[in-house]
Order: C-alpha cells, then sequence, then structure tokens
C-alpha cells in the first residue's frame, strides 16, 4: 500500500431524469407534495448507491417549468394542470438542488430549447404559455407545437428563461438535448418540411443573405454561443453542456451510415465542439460496439478527434435497453462494454445514462453488475480548468481524539484573490465557488486507503475506531472540481493539528487516474 493518499479517480457518471411524460418523475401527475418529494428522495438515494455523481434533471419539457417560474407555467407533469401551482407549495428544482449537494450529487438544470407542447399532453394550455401569448412564434408539426427557432424572439426567449433558473437557483450545470429543428415528419413517403417560411421571408426581406439550410443552422448556433457565453458571463462555475443525436452527418468517420442530424435537425454539432461553445459535450451514442455503421468505438473516437479545446467528452448510453426487451434491447454486458470503451479512450472521461428508470427498477441485475463491477468504487467528476474560479488554497485539519474514534475538524483557509471579475456580484461569486464544495477525505488503515467524498459545509467529521485507521489526508474540491493541495495528518491518541502549505502532501491530486 503507498505510504501517501492515492489521488481519487475522476470520472463523470450522470444520469438523465426527463420528467416528459412523466417518464422518470415524477411517477403520475397530480402526486401530493409528500409523495413526489418521497419519490426524488428514493431517486436521488438510488444514484448515491450505484455510486453516480450527477443528475441531468429536466425543468422545461415544453415551455412549462418545474420550478417557480414567472416567465412559463407550472408543467402539467407535476400538478396534473399546465399552470397550477402544487399544493402545498414546494418547488421541486429548489429541493431537488438541496438534497442532491447534500449527497454530493451534481445537479445540471436540463432545458428543452424549442418544443412548446408534447404529445400525449391532456391539459389545456395555460394563459401565459407562450402558444397562447405569442401565437405567431409557435408551429404546429408532427402532433407537437415548437417554437420556431427562426424568430429572434424565440432564442431571446429561451435565453430569458435559462438565465432566470442560473441567477436565482444554485445548478452545476446547465443542458439541452438533441431536439433543435424538429425531428422529420413524413407524409405519404415524402417528407413535410418545418412551416417557417414566415420567419424565412422576415431574415429575406431584413437582407439576409444565407441559404435556407443555412440559415436554419446559423439559427441554433447563435442559440448555442449565446447560452455558453451567458451562462459564465453570470456564474463562471456554471458548466454548459450539449446532448446531440451521436450522428454528425453520415461519412464522418467514413464506415458511419444513419440519421443525419446536420441536414435534418440543423444541428451543427462538430462546430459547437470545434469553435468551444460548451463545457462538456454528450452525444448520444444509443449504438451497441458491434454495429459497423454505428459503432460506438467509431463514433467515440471520431468525436474525440474534433475536440479541439480539450472539452469534456461525456457520451450518452441508451442504458434503458441494457437488459430489456424488444429490438432495440442489448445484454447488459453490452453496457458494461461501452463503459469500458470510454474508460480507455484517452478522450473520453464519463458516461451519462438515459434514463433513470432503468436504476430505479435494476433492470435485468443491471444494478448489481454496475456495484460489483466499473461502479464499485467512488469517482469525483472531472475537473474543469478552463473556467474562471481559483483553485482553492491548502485545508486546515485537526484531530481530536473522543470515546470511539476520532473527530477531524475541517477548516478553509483564505481564498486567494483571482484576476478582476467584470462585476461586484462576480466577484463575489467567484470567490464562493472557490471556497471548499467538497472535501476530499482519505483514511489510511493497514490494508488500505479509505476515501470518503464529503460536502464542503462539513466542518466536523467522526471517524470510528473500528475503521483502524492510523492517518488523514484531507483536500478541498472547488466548485468546478479543481482539488487543493492536500494535508495530511497522524490520528493518534493525542489532539493534533495541521495547515498551510508546510502540512501539504503530494501534488494536491491533479491527475486523473484511470478507474480499476
Amino acid at each position: 500500500m503507498p505510504a501517501e493518499a492515492p489521488p481519487v479517480p475522476r470520472e463523470f457518471r450522470g444520469v438523465w431524469v426527463a420528467t416528459v411524460g412523466n417518464m422518470d418523475w415524477p411517477s403520475k401527475r397530480g402526486l401530493s407534495t409528500a409523495e413526489a418529494q418521497a419519490e426524488l428522495i428514493a431517486l436521488l438515494d438510488r444514484a448515491v448507491a450505484l455510486k453516480l455523481n450527477a443528475v441531468i434533471f429536466q425543468v422545461r419539457p415544453a415551455a412549462d417549468a418545474l420550478y417557480a417560474s414567472s416567465i412559463e407555467p407550472w408543467s402539467e407533469y407535476l400538478t396534473g394542470t399546465q399552470g397550477k401551482k402544487p399544493d402545498p407549495f414546494w418547488d421541486p428544482l429548489s429541493f431537488v438542488i438541496a438534497e442532491s449537494h447534500k449527497r454530493g450529487l451534481e445537479l445540471h438544470a436540463w432545458f428543452n430549447p424549442y418544443r412548446a407542447r408534447f404529445t400525449g399532453s391532456k391539459s389545456p394550455l395555460a394563459r401565459n404559455h407562450i402558444a397562447r401569448t405569442s401565437p405567431s412564434l409557435v408551429k404546429t408539426y408532427g402532433g407537437y407545437l415548437w417554437m420556431d427557432p427562426g424568430e429572434p424572439l424565440v432564442r431571446a426567449r429561451t435565453l430569458r428563461v435559462v438565465m432566470d433558473v442560473v441567477k436565482r437557483y444554485d445548478v452545476d450545470g446547465v443542458h439541452i438535448d438533441d431536439y433543435f429543428y424538429p425531428y422529420p415528419v413524413t407524409r405519404r413517403g415524402k417528407r413535410v418540411d418545418f412551416p417557417d417560411t414566415r420567419s424565412w421571408q422576415k431574415y429575406r426581406a431584413a437582407g439576409g443573405k444565407l441559404a435556407r439550410d443555412d440559415w436554419r443552422r446559423d439559427n441554433v448556433n447563435q442559440l448555442v454561443k449565446a447560452l455558453h457565453d451567458s451562462v459564465h458571463k453570470a456564474k463562471p462555475w456554471v458548466r454548459f453542456g450539449v446532448s446531440p443525436f451521436g450522428i454528425w452527418r453520415p461519412g464522418y468517420p467514413e464506415s458511419v451510415r444513419g440519421f443525419d442530424a446536420y441536414q435534418q435537425l440543423y444541428a451543427d454539432a462538430r462546430k459547437w465542439l470545434r469553435e468551444g461553445w460548451l463545457d462538456y459535450f454528450t452525444p448520444q451514442l444509443y449504438w451497441p460496439t458491434t454495429r459497423p455503421q454505428q459503432s460506438y468505438p467509431v463514433l467515440l473516437d471520431w468525436w474525440a478527434s474534433e475536440n479541439a479545446h480539450g472539452r469534456h467528452l461525456w457520451p450518452g448510453n441508451f442504458t434503458s435497453q441494457a437488459g430489456g426487451r424488444g429490438s432495440g434491447s442489448f445484454p447488459v454486458s453490452e453496457l458494461m462494454e461501452q463503459i469500458r470503451i470510454t474508460r480507455v479512450n484517452p478522450g473520453a472521461t464519463g458516461n451519462v445514462h438515459f434514463s433513470m428508470k432503468s436504476f430505479l427498477s435494476n433492470q435485468a441485475g443491471m444494478n448489481d453488475t454496475l456495484r460489483i463491477g466499473p461502479y464499485a468504487h467512488p469517482a469525483l467528476p472531472p475537473a474543469s480548468p478552463w473556467l474562471a474560479v481559483a483553485k482553492p488554497p491548502v485545508p486546515t485539519l485537526a484531530a481530536t481524539p473522543v470515546a470511539d474514534g476520532w473527530q477531524l475538524d475541517l477548516k478553509a483557509a483564505a481564498t486567494p484573490a483571482t484576476a478582476t471579475p467584470a462585476t461586484a456580484t462576480q466577484a463575489a461569486g467567484s470567490q464562493a465557488a472557490a471556497r471548499p464544495w467538497q472535501w476530499v477525505v482519505r483514511l489510511r488503515t493497514d490494508s488500505a486507503w479509505v476515501t470518503m467524498i464529503v460536502p464542503g459545509g462539513t466542518s466536523r467529521l467522526p471517524v470510528s475506531r473500528a475503521l483502524g485507521a492510523t492517518a488523514a489526508t484531507v483536500s478541498a474540491l472547488n466548485r468546478v472540481g479543481v482539488e487543493s493541495p492536500s494535508v495530511t495528518l497522524p490520528l493518534s491518541a493525542r489532539p493534533a493539528s495541521r495547515s498551510g502549505a508546510g502540512a501539504a502532501s503530494g501534488g494536491g491530486g491533479s491527475g486523473h487516474p484511470e478507474i480499476p
């Protein structure tokens, strides 16, 4: 066993929690406040038991809100009636953020940027829904309502909705999915074009020169870049992620065939990655490793080769199909192979699973296989050092013997000054983001190192004598996962303490070791 504490493995282990259609949560419309909260707690506890470290929670499935919004109506998937607030009142987003952070989970707010009404919706549109307040901005297509991406007011609205959440809620990330222009509808074997003639003609009348397809792609590009820039301007530590369809274009790479998201959804996802307009990129690689024309490892390699700015590459996995039934299903062993392939790819550092429902049911023993296999040990999300947050300083550590072991006293040192932010609000926020977000506590025993990851608000941590710990090593993580130098203290019968750079040991966990 090494004398110094080993670095904690880094791997993003995320899961999508879909609210649209009551897919993952809540289980049905109109649950009582207590029932809905209990379901969320069970969901988060299951994520912790599986050693996941991030939840991507859908807060805007269809121009509605799973949180208290002055812009859009309450979602019918919560209360059963669009626009009806929960009674007794509660705010699901505030609740899930607080409960996630208690458990050491990141909480990313997931927005659908353009969908305005989902098929199967049962409730009448609320008075403040965009289809009623601004009907000219909304189009009917394929049984859905869609906000027209060609309308500048639509882009402004989505940006306003997202930034309202970023400014008012303590989210760790902002996430958008693969629904840009809608997936195409066919009638009698012929594609039905999206009805955006009005916005297209306005663009041309104003002097626009792009061809129609290029104009559509540019509309989406403008939204992606605006979201990236605006999120970081408001809160530099909040990560922005996009989850596009897993194929950019057929023939890229050469062996790939299938749906053309560039041409059909007008999603130039390769451009967003090449330009660095995101902090993490989650292409939906929903195919088995053995399918030649949509090969998981081939597509992962290709996306990694396009990642010019070294942003996080966390592919999405169709986990609900692992051990499922039907033509698209595959064995649980295939999911394990996808995780293995992701780990050995030097350009990828984690996975995101679709969706939480399969974990809640332990589908085909999948949870058990993960617990004894790839997710047997905890992992920290990879750091995002390009974001403007100061590195946390060396913490202060003290140990006091108590009847059944020791009490560790954890204290943050003063945060060092950083480059001057644009505003006083940003300055205060950046300093707060540099303070300990989580503590990494590693206990040395005679046979192994025991790792604990605890919330940064923890100031006292009991250590049981039964563990047989002989030393403790502590470091701090800031909001973007950057780790401080560590401090190590022997655990003896007498009180002890250490602080400052002179007590630091090792390199502060700057490496990203492979998960065994």
